[in-house]
């Protein structure tokens, strides 16, 4: 079974930073993308960033700007730089991984990201 770690979470003021890292148990260029949603209380979780095999990403217009999304297949981590943010950026953040051949996607536990005004 697949397994995504996330960590890197915590509280900042508004206008800080943060960088958040997923850990997969296998080699992440086995999955044909992997990305970062978010799920505020009382919302659905949302789309961030996802980024493909071969490192095209794409990103939420919300964030476009202030998060980079990358990758390093040697450590089998994914991460999430955030910039300038804001306190409509607090939620739950989860890492998610897709592998086509097998129609299955994977999700880590989520690690939680506060930003104070």
């Amino acid at each position: 079974q697949v397994q995504l770690v996330e960590s890197g979470g915590g509280s900042v003021q508004s206008g800080g930073s943060l960088r958040l890292s997923c850990v997969a148990s296998e080699s992440i260029f086995s999955f044909n993308n992997m990305g970062w949603y978010r799920q505020a209380p009382g919302k659905q979780r949302e789309l961030v960033a996802t980024i493909f095999r071969f490192g095209s990403s794409n990103y939420a217009d919300s964030v476009k700007g202030r998060f980079t999304i990358s990758r390093d297949n040697a450590k089998n981590t994914v991460y999430l730089q955030m910039s300038s943010l804001k306190p409509e950026d607090t939620a739950v953040y989860y890492c998610n991984a897709y592998r086509a051949s097998v129609s299955e996607t994977y999700w880590g536990q989520g690690t939680q990201v506060t930003v104070s005004s």
